[in-house]
Order: C-alpha cells, then sequence, then structure tokens
C-alpha cells in the first residue's frame, strides 16, 4: 500500500493556520500538472478550474489547507520557549513531542517539555496539564541564543513523518485537513479525465479554517459558485470510549460520510445520496442540528446564500500528531464528488 503522491508531499508541508504557503504550492504544481486553470488570492487560498462543458451550475469543491500548530509568545532567559495554540488542541497531546519551527533562517528544531513527574506534589500528578506548564526546549545555551534564532511569533508544527499501516490505513499530523484538500483536487483530476462535467468545477484548498474560517469566507464570496460541497474529517466511532447516540455511526472503511442539518441544503444532500447509491458507493449518513464546524457554515452564508453540502472523511483521534483514515474512504470521497459533479445538469435549480 502507498498513500497517493499528492495526499504525502500536502502530510509532510508544514503550514499552521496563516502559515499555508508550502503546502498551497505542493497542491496548486499538482493541479496544474493535470491540466486545471490554477490560481490563489491574496489570502494564500488556492483554486483550481476544470472548464465546464455545457454552462451548468458552476460547483466549488472545498478543502482547508492549514492545519493546527503553535506559536512562541515569548523566550525567557534561560532559552526556553513559551507557546500558545493556532488551533485547539488537547495540552495532554503535546508533551514530549518532537516539534519544527518555521523561522527566517529555516527549520528549527524542537522537543516540548514539562517538568519530571518525579519533581511533581501528587495533586499535580493527578492534573491534566495546561499549555502554560509546557515549554519548548530548542538547545539554547540562554535566552540571548535562543533569540538569536527564533522570534515571538514563529510558528511550530509536530515534526513526525506520515506511517502507512495495515489495511490501508494512514497516520499522520494534518490529516485534518490537508485529506479535504487533497480530496478537492482528486476529484476534480477525476472530473478532467473523463472530459469535464457540464458545469465548471472549482476545487479550492483555502486557508485559516482552524482559526476564522477566512479562507472560506473570501473564496465563496469571490467565486460565489451555483452550489458548493464542503470537505472535511468526522469523528470515527470505532474507538474506544466513542458513544453512539449523539454521533451517528461511522467507523474507518465504512466511506464517505453525507452530512444532513439546518445550514446544509437539502437538495445538494439528495444529489449526493443519490449519486452514491447509483455508483455504489459505500456511504454513512450523519445529521447536524446547528453548524457543522467546517467551512461549510462559512461558505453557505455567502452573499445571498451558497447552497451548500458536507462530504467527511472518518478519522481516529483528530487533532493529534497520529490522526489515521482509510485510504479507501479518501478515494471514495473523491470519486462521489465527481459524480456529483456529472450530475449538474443546465437548468438544475436550487430553489427552496
Amino acid at each position: 500500500m502507498s498513500a497517493p503522491e499528492l495526499l504525502h508531499s500536502l502530510l509532510t508541508s508544514a503550514g499552521p493556520s496563516g502559515h499555508e504557503a508550502d503546502p498551497a504550492r505542493v497542491w496548486r504544481e499538482a493541479c496544474a500538472a493535470f491540466g486545471a486553470e490554477v490560481s490563489a488570492d491574496r489570502l494564500g487560498s488556492s483554486r483550481a478550474r476544470v472548464p465546464g462543458t455545457s454552462g451548468a451550475p458552476t460547483l466549488a469543491v472545498v478543502g482547508h489547507i492549514d492545519e493546527i500548530g503553535l506559536h512562541v509568545s515569548h523566550i525567557d532567559d534561560d532559552g526556553f520557549l513559551l507557546f500558545g495554540e493556532v488551533g485547539g488542541w488537547d495540552a495532554m497531546v503535546l508533551v514530549g513531542q518532537r516539534v519544527r519551527l518555521a523561522t527566517r533562517e529555516g527549520r528549527v528544531a524542537g522537543v516540548v517539555g514539562r517538568k519530571p513527574i518525579h519533581l511533581m506534589k501528587d495533586d499535580d500528578r493527578r492534573k491534566a496539564p495546561e499549555i502554560k506548564d509546557l515549554h519548548i526546549d530548542i538547545g539554547a545555551k540562554d535566552g540571548d541564543d535562543a533569540r538569536s534564532r527564533v522570534r515571538i511569533g514563529d510558528v511550530a508544527v509536530i515534526d513526525v513523518d506520515p506511517l502507512e499501516m495495515p489495511n490501508r490505513r494512514l497516520v499522520s499530523r494534518a490529516l485534518d485537513n490537508r485529506v479535504g484538500c487533497y480530496v478537492a483536487a482528486e476529484s476534480a483530476r477525476l472530473v478532467a479525465e473523463a472530459g469535464g462535467a457540464p458545469g465548471d468545477l472549482f476545487a479550492l484548498a483555502v486557508v485559516q479554517e482552524e482559526t476564522t474560517f477566512a479562507g472560506s469566507r473570501t473564496s465563496a464570496f469571490s467565486l460565489d459558485p451555483d452550489v458548493a460541497i464542503a470537505v472535511d474529517l468526522t469523528f470515527a466511532t470505532d474507538q474506544p470510549g466513542i458513544e453512539l447516540g449523539p454521533i451517528t455511526k461511522h467507523p474507518l472503511g465504512s466511506g464517505p460520510v453525507i452530512a444532513r442539518g439546518t445550514t446544509l441544503h437539502p437538495h445538494v444532500f439528495e444529489l449526493l445520496h443519490e449519486a452514491a447509491v447509483e455508483e455504489g458507493i459505500e456511504f454513512s449518513i450523519e445529521s447536524r442540528g446547528r453548524g457543522t464546524g467546517t467551512d461549510a457554515d462559512a461558505i453557505h452564508l455567502s452573499r445571498a446564500g451558497i447552497p451548500t453540502g458536507l462530504v467527511s472523511v472518518p478519522v481516529r483521534y483528530m487533532h493529534s500528531p497520529v490522526e489515521m483514515v482509510s485510504l479507501d474512504d479518501v478515494d471514495a470521497a473523491a470519486r462521489l464528488i465527481a459524480a456529483f459533479a456529472r450530475r449538474l445538469e443546465p437548468g438544475l435549480s436550487f430553489e427552496r
């Protein structure tokens, strides 16, 4: 088993929210290679257009290219870096991790440290760590040494390579949401390879979802597509401790998850459902009573409203260095969206 080259390249590029240039460049180059018309905006979001064949509704397929990370907030006189979150972290995940910082001089290696358990009081041992209890050690001899290597505001990601496991399962940091960007690009490639869809298809790799939804807001406003599909990850339900009921059942290997909900357009859902059934793509359905926590929340409110759907890939251990997906689910999500694009015939209306 080998992960797709584009996905592997995206996962080995660092790009926390607001600093997505490296993975965005990888994504644009891959889309240009299959003939898409590629561009980027001033915020850093990228798009790849596959021209339509018959003037049907335009489709935007949107994944976010950013990942969660850390930012340096203070450098003390002993050379240790204090830091804050870029996006949401469980501090327990960070203890003992290797990190790589992006600086103006290039990459700097570091490790996340905490007071040794031997030196903790009993009460402290039983408490979950907080970000304020942690620091990054870059091996500096003192504060001046550290400040010569790193500046306040430099960002970091966990320094870990993708790991391929049995049963076509892939483990990595930043699967949330380089998977979504890969699916957007791959669905566009499939459509281009088949000679195009009835309408223009725009694959988008948008920025800053983990912090502000900025990329999806500005891209949706600028592009103003007739319909949009956000592609993200959702919680796999086959790990210990997951309670079904509040969450729909979708284990790894069960295919993409098509969402229904108050902010998602019912006609878009029905077309996705129809495409999955007719193409023989295994899938599950989830229900969202309010917002989705994804770019779909920003897209559907753009301008006078954009009919929006949400397709997700199940993931274990979200927002950690060991996020795990099934490559079969990833591939199926791309095939589903390509099939959806082919169903957007001229004259199709999304009026409710």
